[in-house]
């Protein structure tokens, strides 16, 4: 059966005000139209709805079995309407981000304690990701967007912002390279070299940052997170390269002065096309806000 929508608003109204006129002022439509509409409801229902008397309008049986129905369907819609606007209101929300520990430490953890003071009602939900992973995890839509370090070239279809620079340095244990005079790249061939696995975007850079420079690239150590690198570098375990945000408080590492500067690179905001829910375009814009780098 395909009964006119309008039809069950003006039952509802009709019936939660027990009067004609009342639902009339209420929908600013006019008595007869509202007579009219029931009228054409009850025909095409085969029932009748309403019953007159002195003190309004009175639900017949059928119209209380009906009405128990609309007020449900009609709630649902209210509470719909009302998550809507506390969302565009930002009084609660769910915004899910990729993320690379690059991002993290160079970048996100500062905006995202900020945008938590700002909207505590948000639950924001922040998934570890490779740069191929976030680029895969935005197109299927699996995060709102993803901030991690930008790939090589733009991706197809996607909407990409560069936000900061990351530089990063080569460092050691203090006894495992004990001088802190400045050290030529071919040098490292001596050292264990500890990288983070050959399906990542950073393990393609410095394969072609050695090549480059004409000396070999044969990691010793694969890590699987860029987190992990560090305290292998504390164990004695091997040179590894990381952005200078992860050793401001590393007082027991080795900075190491390369003849050759490593290239810079950066961290970039990758997005589809679409419209972001509002929760998600306010964490945008914070990030955005921070941005060093034109697109």
């Amino acid at each position: 059966m395909n009964i006119n929508c309008e039809y069950y608003k003006v039952f509802y109204y009709s019936a939660k005000l027990g009067s004609f006129s009342k639902a009339a002022e209420a929908l600013m439509n006019s008595q007869p139209n509202l007579t009219r509409t029931i009228k054409n409801l009850e025909n095409e229902l085969g029932c009748v709805l309403f019953t007159r008397s002195n003190r309004g309008l009175a639900l017949t049986p059928d119209g209380e079995r009906l009405f128990g129905h609309i007020e449900i369907a009609f709630r649902h819609i209210s509470e719909g309407e009302e998550e809507i606007m506390m969302n565009k209101g930002l009084a609660q929300g769910v915004v899910t981000v990729g993320a690379s520990e690059v991002a993290l430490h160079c970048l996100l953890l500062p905006i995202l304690k900020q945008y938590r003071a700002l909207y505590p009602g948000v639950k924001l939900y922040i998934s570890n990701y490779t740069t191929s992973q976030a680029i895969d995890a935005v197109k299927n839509g699996t995060v709102d967007f993803a901030v991690v370090t930008a790939p090589k070239t733009k991706p197809a279809e996607l909407l990409l912002r560069h936000i900061v620079p990351v530089t990063e340095t080569a460092i050691c244990s203090r006894s495992l390279i004990t001088s802190d005079e400045p050290i030529l790249l071919s040098e490292l061939e001596n050292y264990p070299l500890i990288m983070l696995n050959s399906r990542t975007l950073t393990y393609e850079f410095y394969a072609e940052f050695f090549a480059r420079n004409g000396v070999s690239f044969s990691p010793a150590i694969e890590a699987a997170t860029a987190d992990q690198i560090l305290p292998m570098v504390r164990a004695d375990l091997g040179v590894g390269f990381v952005p200078l945000q992860f050793i401001k408080e590393a007082p027991d590492v080795r900075t190491l002065r390369l003849n050759v500067e490593i290239p810079r690179r950066s961290v970039a905001l990758i997005k589809r096309k679409d419209q972001l829910s509002a929760a998600a375009k306010e964490l945008e814009k914070l990030i955005l806000s921070h941005s060093t780098l034109s697109s």
